[in-house]
């Protein structure tokens, strides 16, 4: 969906570039709806990645911490991605596992649309939003080890099918 594969790109990216090490786990969690609650539960902290619908320039880097998210009203929508993220920490909250630290590193999209790709000021977001990871990881005690010599990146779903 155009600008929305946002976070599968960074994992993708992340995974390439970091070192694997306890603490700090990197997952695509799709669109998991509520069940991102079980996402959440028993971390101490957790950096959700995310294209966010906001006034701004397409490639804006945003963050919002959990007060944040929590306090937005709520929306009545119906898509894969409902009920999203809000829903998910008060869910946590009230099931008293929700993360100490929740930051959502959220970019502005160009198009959310049926089409492979990231629009190119999405895609020229990409190093603001990784150091933007790194920063909020740093925060919560965690600090990123690049790797040696970083992995291919495969971001599988751009390739072109052999025809």
């Amino acid at each position: 969906m155009g600008d929305d594969a946002l976070g599968p790109h960074v994992i993708k990216l992340l995974e390439a570039s970091w070192e694997p090490q306890d603490g700090l786990q990197l997952i695509d969690a799709g669109t998991p709806g509520l069940d991102l609650t079980a996402y959440l539960a028993e971390h101490e902290a957790v950096v959700v990645v995310d294209v966010v619908k906001a006034k701004g320039a397409p490639g804006e880097v945003l963050v919002y911490d959990k007060r944040a998210l929590v306090e937005r009203p709520p929306i009545l929508a119906l898509s894969p991605h409902e009920p999203g993220l809000r829903e998910a920490i008060l869910n946590a909250d009230f099931l008293e596992v929700s993360p100490r630290s929740i930051r959502l590193v959220g970019v502005i999209p160009q198009a959310v649309e049926y089409r492979l790709g990231l629009s190119d000021p999405v895609r020229a977001a990409l190093p603001a939003v990784i150091e933007r990871i790194r920063r909020e990881l740093a925060a919560a005690g965690v600090t990123p080890v690049p790797r040696a010599e970083p992995l291919p990146v495969d971001i599988w779903w751009e390739r072109k099918a052999d025809t």
